[in-house]
């Protein structure tokens, strides 16, 4: 499909294939995974099977259970909070618009010439609908061809699940005890929250950092990490714990 949106050829559509590691059986259920609301609305004619709202709106189910089974899988002692926070992370609009463009989806879009001009191909709103719309044309395509659609949504999710998790220095990260620790210690008045690095280890491009938090110099958290923040965290994460806050 070219870039300005108003036309399509089966050679583009192969690349993009490649690119999803899926091939079609109904190309249609693709092209409409592309098509934006603004596309069709500027063609008074309609777009066969129309735009690609109704599977963002399935779409959005789908990852959120391949997600959710992936986590329930991998990450076994996290409770039922801390692994929804987790699957939000890498479920929300930020996270969808970078796999988004990992893919190079924007190339493939149809849109109307105005959001076109308006740089949609690169708008973050955009880029994470159309690819939830993509992960539901593979899965009506592959359930409509034998198959359960979920292992196929799977084999073209997770590889980006999975690199945006070894991103993180520490999947900690995604709770943010921080905040919560913060919270717990602002409801007594004349409490003071500091983090304090003991110890560093490593050479410079591999530290490793150990913290303690500190409520009125009292050690109520120890964390360890390859970075600061990460070790504050795991010392926060510690601290929640010794007051019997739940992540759930």
């Amino acid at each position: 499909m070219s870039r300005r949106g108003a036309s399509s050829t089966p050679g583009d559509t192969e690349r993009l294939e490649r690119a999803i590691g899926y091939t079609f059986h109904d190309k249609g259920l693709l092209l409409r995974a592309l098509t934006h609301s603004s596309y069709s609305n500027e063609r008074k004619s309609g777009v066969p099977g129309g735009n690609n709202e109704r599977l963002e709106f399935l779409g959005d189910s789908v990852l959120s259970l391949v997600v959710s089974e992936y986590l329930i899988r991998c990450y076994g002692t996290l409770q039922e909070g801390e692994l929804t926070r987790l699957r939000a992370s890498l479920v929300c609009e930020d996270a969808l618009s970078r796999y988004a463009r990992k893919l190079g989806l924007g190339e493939y879009l149809l849109l109307g010439h105005g959001e076109d001009k308006n740089n949609g191909r690169n708008r973050a709103s955009i880029l994470s609908d159309a690819f939830e719309a993509v992960i539901a044309a593979i899965y009506i395509d592959d359930e409509n061809n034998g198959g359960d659609g979920k292992s196929a949504v799977a084999r073209f999710i997770l590889p980006y699940v999975e690199a945006e998790l070894k991103e993180k220095s520490d999947a900690i990260d995604y709770f943010d005890y921080k905040t919560m620790l913060q919270q717990i210690i602002q409801q007594a008045e004349g409490e003071r929250l500091e983090y304090v690095v003991i110890a560093e280890s490593g050479p410079d491009h591999d530290k490793t950092f150990e913290v303690e938090a500190r409520m009125n110099s009292n050690v109520i958290g120890r964390g360890v990490g390859r970075t600061k923040r990460a070790a504050e965290q795991a010392a926060a994460a510690e601290a929640v714990k010794l007051f019997g806050v739940g992540t759930e």
